[in-house]
């Protein structure tokens, strides 16, 4: 039987392994016969084997029956050693080699990523349990064979399967990319294209900037930009562009344009600020009469030229469109129903009878499809051209680029293919990485329509060619030559001008010269609190961190509070009865929070003496600034202090679904009001029934987070004005379990300590990166290899713990995020394994889940495993999604077989369990906010100042 097995593995590699769509270098096998599995070490290493030329080995655990493969040679290796490798590693019976579990990957297997494999591969307690369809169990006689199948594969650029850690664009590539502020990758894009093409850019290099303003022009900014290209190794900002130049809002940084027409309009811009058309042809519309001979024709203007084109493939609907050069009038190709190109121009061409209904669609959005169609590298236009053009002429056109538009995360993103040099390689610019890529990947991977994928089935392709830039053979000489030195104009290649950085040095003497005069003030606001996670109001003055957003003032000291204030109503156009000044002072615990309010009766006294008798102590002047929505009565907008009843507190959310916390407002309580009276209030903030139990604590110092007895009064509490109120929810014990499970924090002490714990351990990085500790990830490479976030929401570990199991003991990753890790956290489906997947029980089961949107096929989003326990709620916890939000997504199971049916669970208290699941999915049927619809239909207009 063992005989018969290794004979055939050629077959059984190739059934359990999908065709890996690159060249197959070297194929081997080895098998592992293990005996005594009961009584085998904790982790074992097999024998080694080689393949590729160097040596492997399979690595076990048997806790959780994990198994690698592992690249035994990393002493040996030259520095930048990797090999790409596709494997399969099968768990058999030795008394019946068609009883096996099996799993395959692909890795490229680096000098700091030795190994690589699978941490689940099978349970445990099944491994000696006999199967439904078998009635042998895989571990038969305590003995079993692992079988490694491992295919080294041919590396056609270099950077096949890279992870791109520390990976350098400029010098694999020679070339850098764009910074994507967000969505901007229409115009990443764009720009890359026109730097490609050197004859453009040489033109754009002649516009005369010398005398522009820089936050005016935007041929001025578009020259430094190409110039940063040319001279940069890191990622080029566009900032200067977008914001300056072309005066954009900050939101539009996160709004995807369409790149023909931000293509249009900037050429437009430019050949505005040149005073010229940059590129024109000819086109000839022509009425032939059938029974008479007489043609009217007439020859009209477009904006292009014969040197080198672009065509505008919309795949995604029935029509290409086709653009010479890069400018205005565009001719429209039909796609449906053509294969080619070259099907394309023939339809266009093709002559119509003008009779009857000439049904031709004309909508900018016409029906969407995604058929297969191709494009060339070359191709002759000379068959498409008028009997009286100069055929003396060559229109053999050759590919330059491709402007590639992927759909696949349903939000709509663009990247560029480009062969910037004649007889050069092509290149993917994609966000800030430029990376090599095959004939293969420009072309069968962007023609659309469905791929083989997995082996049996076609899925459909997200990425499609979007807009074909072609260049004139004849002429690609001259519109890619080289661009010198004195092409590129002096004013660009120096620093600053030297008049301007002396203005600059006087402006800042002058400054300090007089800084004595000034008096400068913080301003905090309700906004910046309810925009601050953490301890405090807000984070005022430890500059170990970055400081949270403040308004500053900076205002004569002889000037009156009077002056001051009116400033103050025009800077934030509030009326000033609606307006009122609290002073923030430090207290003994350290915190920072409003004291006393600036009465109106300071509107005559100078800013200096308003310092000196409100705040003398503190080392800077630092306010709140409080609105009224509301006068309180017919006179006032604001309760008195002092010997009044009131109190001004500051009210905090913690939410246990999203694990946030934050600002909800400024709430005015009485001194003997007893604390659980603000229950109702604070319900109907969050838009709670009336009647929903909360959990009440106050922040006291920053390891001291106390909950409020609601018997007690605020004067019992101890209550004063500034003092920061939080609550949540009273969870159930249900609840708790629930949250537990899921790895969420149940109560806001936890939560703060945590943040503590956060802050402690990240504190020293932060300061060193000079970036947000909340903004900082860590992570550590476990003794196995594999690499493990520390999760932010759980750990109370010290340094040297989350280190003590970490291969290097003195070493941490760590990475700089966009937004705070807890908001990640909580946004995240995939995470560490859970308890719950660690600790199962006898009869539990894990599920597969993934996300789709009416139809299984158009699924979306990142799958997950979940374990068949209780009802939805656990999910909709595992999703870290609210109830409203939940109460949108439909749950079904499904069978795992091509064009299965939903069947939908409209029972919220089900027991997911007791469907019996075995070889079925759990899919959630829910729209993607951000999908085609939002970028087409609702798409915000585009515009550029000036």
């Amino acid at each position: 039987m063992i005989q018969k097995f290794i004979r055939n593995h050629h077959t059984i590699a190739n059934s359990i392994m999908p065709d890996p769509g690159y060249e197959i270098e070297e194929f081997q096998y080895y098998t592992w016969q293990i005996t005594s599995w009961t009584i085998l070490e904790k982790r074992i290493t097999g024998p080694e084997f080689e393949a590729g030329g160097w040596k492997c080995s399979s690595d076990n655990n048997s806790d959780v029956v994990s198994i690698y493969l592992d690249f035994a040679d990393t002493k040996c290796v030259p520095d930048g050693w990797h090999c790409c490798v596709q494997f399969a590693l099968m768990l058999w019976n030795p008394e019946d080699p068609s009883f096996y579990v099996s799993y395959s990957v692909h890795h490229r297997f680096t000098a700091e990523e030795p190994d690589w494999g699978f941490t689940r591969f099978y349970a445990q307690k099944k491994l000696f349990t006999r199967h439904k369809t078998n009635p042998r169990p895989l571990i038969e006689n305590d003995t079993c064979n692992i079988t490694a199948f491992v295919r080294i594969i041919k590396d056609p650029t270099g950077v096949l399967w890279h992870k791109f850690i520390n990976y350098d664009s400029k010098k694999v590539t020679g070339y850098v990319n764009l910074k994507n502020q967000g969505t901007s990758s229409y115009l990443n894009v764009e720009l890359q294209l026109l730097y490609s093409i050197k004859y453009f850019r040489k033109a754009i290099y002649q516009i005369p900037t010398e005398d522009d303003e820089p936050i005016k022009s935007i041929p001025l900014a578009i020259q430094r930009i190409f110039y940063n290209l040319q001279v940069s190794d890191t990622p080029v900002e566009t900032t200067e562009l977008t914001k300056k130049s072309f005066g954009m809002d900050p939101v539009d940084g996160y709004m995807q344009y369409d790149v023909q027409g931000f293509d249009r309009m900037l050429l437009d811009c430019l050949e505005n600020k040149m005073k010229l058309v940059l590129f024109v042809g000819e086109i000839k519309n022509y009425v032939r009469c059938v029974n008479v001979d007489y043609e009217s024709s007439f020859i009209e203007d477009y904006y292009g030229s014969s040197k080198y084109m672009c065509l505008y493939t919309y795949k995604l609907y029935s029509w290409v469109k086709v653009a010479f050069d890069f400018i205005a009038i565009d001719i429209q190709l039909e796609v449906k129903g053509c294969k080619t190109l070259n099907d394309s121009f023939l339809e266009y061409i093709r002559e119509e009878s003008c009779e009857g209904d000439n049904k031709y669609q004309t909508e900018i959005y016409g029906l969407q499809i995604n058929d297969h169609y191709e494009y060339p590298m070359e191709i002759d236009l000379q068959g498409y051209l008028s009997s009286d053009s100069d055929m003396s002429k060559s229109y053999n056109y050759l590919l330059h680029g491709v402007i590639v538009h992927n759909d696949e995360s349903h939000e709509g993103s663009y990247y560029i293919l480009l062969k910037p040099e004649k007889n050069g390689k092509w290149f993917k610019f994609d966000d800030n990485r430029v990376t090599p890529v095959t004939e293969k990947d420009v072309f069968e991977n962007n023609y659309g329509g469905e791929v083989p994928k997995i082996i049996g089935t076609n899925v459909n392709q997200f990425t499609s060619a979007y807009i074909l830039v072609y260049i004139r053979e004849s002429d690609i000489d001259f519109v890619l030559s080289p661009v010198l030195a004195k092409d590129i104009p002096k004013h660009i290649r120096k620093e600053r001008c030297i008049d301007k950085e002396k203005a600059l040095y006087e402006q800042i003497k002058k400054e300090a010269k007089e800084h004595h005069l000034y008096l400068t003030i913080k301003i905090l606001t309700l906004a910046t609190f309810e925009h601050h996670q953490g301890f405090d109001l807000a984070n005022i003055d430890d500059r170990q961190y970055p400081l949270s957003e403040f308004t500053q003032f900076k205002i004569l000291k002889s000037e009156i509070y009077g002056a001051f204030k009116a400033a103050i109503v025009h800077k934030f156009g509030i009326p000033a009865e609606q307006m009122r000044f609290w002073v923030l002072v430090t207290r003994q615990n350290k915190t920072v929070r409003p004291d006393i309010p600036i009465p109106d009766n300071f509107l005559g006294i100078a800013m200096e003496e308003v310092y000196t008798r409100t705040a003398s102590r503190q080392n800077e002047l630092k306010l709140f600034l409080e609105v009224a929505d509301k006068q309180i009565n017919d006179k006032a907008w604001f309760p008195t202090i002092g010997n009044d009843s009131h109190i001004l507190i500051f009210i905090n959310y913690f939410d246990t679904d999203k694990q946030s916390l934050k600002g909800v407002c400024s709430l005015y309580v009485r001194k003997f009001d007893k604390i659980g009276a603000i229950i109702p209030i604070l319900c109907e903030k969050k838009n709670f029934p009336q009647n929903t139990p909360l959990n009440i604590y106050e922040e006291i110092k920053q390891i001291m987070i106390v909950e409020m007895k609601l018997e007690l009064t605020f004067q019992q509490s101890e209550t004063q004005n500034g003092d920061v109120i939080c609550f949540q929810k009273a969870l159930t014990e249900h609840e708790i379990q629930e949250h537990t499970a899921a790895g969420h924090i149940c109560d806001i002490p936890t939560f703060y300590e945590s943040l503590s714990m956060r802050f402690r351990a990240a504190k020293h990085v932060a300061s060193f990166l000079k970036t947000d500790p909340l903004k900082l990830r860590f992570t550590v490479r476990q003794r196995s290899g594999q690499y493990k976030t520390i999760p932010h929401s759980t750990t109370k570990q010290t340094l040297s713990e989350i280190l003590q199991d970490s291969m290097f003991q003195h070493v941490l990753y760590y990475e700089i995020l966009d937004i705070s890790i807890i908001e990640l956290e909580t946004k995240n489906f995939i995470k560490e394994i859970p308890q719950d997947e660690i600790e199962l029980g006898t009869n539990d089961e894990i599920i597969n889940v993934f996300h789709f949107t009416k139809k299984p096929l158009r699924a979306h989003g990142i799958p997950f495993k979940f374990v068949l326990k209780t009802t939805k709620l656990r999910l909709r916890l595992r999703l870290g999604m609210n109830e409203e939000d939940f109460l949108k997504v439909k749950v079904a199971i499904i069978r795992a077989t091509l064009y299965a049916k939903p069947q939908y669970i409209e029972n919220n208290d089900v027991i997911l369990s007791d469907y019996g699941l075995s070889n079925e999915l759990l899919g959630l049927d829910h729209v993607v906010k951000t999908g085609r619809a939002e970028r087409i239909g609702g798409e915000k207009a585009m515009y550029i100042r000036g």
